[in-house]
């Protein structure tokens, strides 16, 4: 993409990578030929470490002049950047190389290698939301993260925490599978307080709850048919299976309902005259917090973070562009 007034021989790429994720020399040998294909300067890299998952590297890379900051890992790697992008202007662009690739697969953005390069030079920006959750420990500290598709706590969170990183490094995605088996033990309802957008305060309790900016999920399971990035709204789903069904209920309205039914018209009039299921609860908002009973694990983008005491997260509407 051309800026008017800016000619592309004075703009430059910024690539921040995961090592452990993709392949370093082939990865700057592509861009290279790329940049140069197409007129651009020489690009910047950027290597994140232990101590630095993306977000002071891409603040660096905004200062140095970056006319767009490709994240070349994994979800973690994704995230950190459109952290340090938020509100930049700088466009994100996406090198799909994790075991979920949630945003990508979101925005329909190419997995092959050289497309995703090629776009990172050609592509055009569109400008999506960004969750945003300020997470409040068992010591009281707190800590405020972005997320691009999806944050939650229960099930869902210990199926990811329990997930064996080596499975996930050879089997990818089919990997939280054994994490759901070794999270069956823990199968229990979670009692928390909710608000949503200033309503006042509900006891309620559920096995899941998540907030999502977008709802496909790896496997093609449609978690969130409304959910839409760039409609200044957050999408809200609790999971809350009765009785002896209950799950197969759940099972069938994410799988069957969502991901199959919707897809056509017979579907979904098969759907609007079907009865409501509240073993699986959704809201939209722009505001969701939480004051939970007893601490428990989230996870953001399917990674990882800890337990939470209490959670509140928002959206930013329209605060990211990433090149599509």
């Amino acid at each position: 993409m051309t800026v008017a007034g800016e000619p592309e021989s004075d703009r430059h790429a910024a690539v921040v990578y995961n090592p452990l994720k993709v392949d370093a020399a082939k990865l700057r040998e592509a861009v290279a030929a790329r940049a140069t294909a197409n007129g651009w300067g020489e690009t910047q890299w950027y290597e994140t470490t232990i101590d630095d998952a993306g977000q002071l590297l891409t603040a660096s890379a905004v200062l140095d002049g970056a006319s767009v900051v490709m994240a070349a890992g994994g979800d973690g790697t994704v995230r950190a950047v459109a952290e340090a992008l938020r509100g930049t202007g700088v466009p994100l662009a996406l090198l799909p190389s994790g075991t979920g690739n949630l945003l990508a697969r979101n925005l329909s953005v190419p997995f092959d290698f050289d497309a995703s390069i090629e776009l990172m030079f050609t592509g055009y920006d569109r400008a999506i939301d960004l969750g945003l959750i300020e997470i409040e420990r068992t010591d009281m500290t707190r800590s405020t993260h972005v997320f691009l598709v999806i944050t939650g706590l229960g099930i869902d969170a210990k199926m990811i925490a329990k997930t064996n990183p080596g499975l996930k490094k050879a089997f990818g995605w089919l990997a939280y599978i054994d994490g759901t088996v070794r999270a069956l033990p823990e199968l229990m309802a979670v009692k928390f307080k909710v608000s949503i957008d200033g309503e006042g305060w509900r006891s309620v309790s559920a096995h899941s709850v998540m907030a999502g900016n977008c709802g496909l999920l790896p496997g093609g399971i449609l978690l969130i048919p409304d959910a839409k990035p760039d409609d200044g709204k957050l999408d809200f789903i609790a999971i809350r299976p009765k009785g002896a069904f209950g799950w197969v209920r759940v099972w069938n309205k994410v799988t069957i309902e969502n991901g199959v039914l919707r897809r056509t018209r017979a579907g979904r009039k098969l759907i609007d005259i079907s009865p409501d299921v509240d073993d699986v609860v959704y809201r939209q908002g722009r505001d969701l917090r939480l004051k939970l009973e007893k601490s428990q694990q989230i996870q953001l983008d399917g990674d990882e973070f800890g337990e939470a005491k209490s959670i509140h997260v928002w959206v930013d509407p329209g605060a990211l562009r990433v090149r599509v």
